[in-house]
């Protein structure tokens, strides 16, 4: 998998770059998984994989070239405040989605008590 960055732009405001690539995947069977993107995109910008989060894949029909978008940010705290739920869901390994995915067992709350129809009072 070769990967290309084609347009990068820093955006101070949100304390980000975002970041254009071409990955060539021809000697890959299929379009490459995120977490792996992520990886050759963290060693291309010289950064941690943890701050760079692929937003966006396409594999153009019928080649082996696909074309995406991604941000890298400055930390891994602007990244939770600024990046959607789902995006950051996308790029978690995924025994790190299993575990967030499980919530507690939560008790149970307690029901009503049923109600018992009495019989009707006959007025004389």
């Amino acid at each position: 998998m070769e990967v290309k960055i084609t347009r990068e732009q820093y955006n101070p405001l949100l304390k980000r770059k975002e970041i254009m690539f071409e990955i060539d995947h021809s000697q890959d069977k299929g379009t490459p998984a995120r977490l792996e993107i992520r990886q050759r995109l963290a060693d291309i910008l010289k950064t941690k994989p943890e701050v760079v989060y692929v937003k966006k894949v396409e594999t153009k029909a019928g080649t082996m070239r696909a074309a995406g978008s991604a941000n890298a940010y400055d930390s891994v705290e602007q990244a939770k405040l600024i990046e959607l739920k789902y995006v950051i869901a996308r790029n978690m390994p995924e025994e790190k989605k299993e575990e967030k995915e499980a919530p507690a067992a939560k008790p149970e709350a307690p029901k009503p008590p049923e109600k018992t129809e009495q019989p009707a009072k006959k007025e004389a």
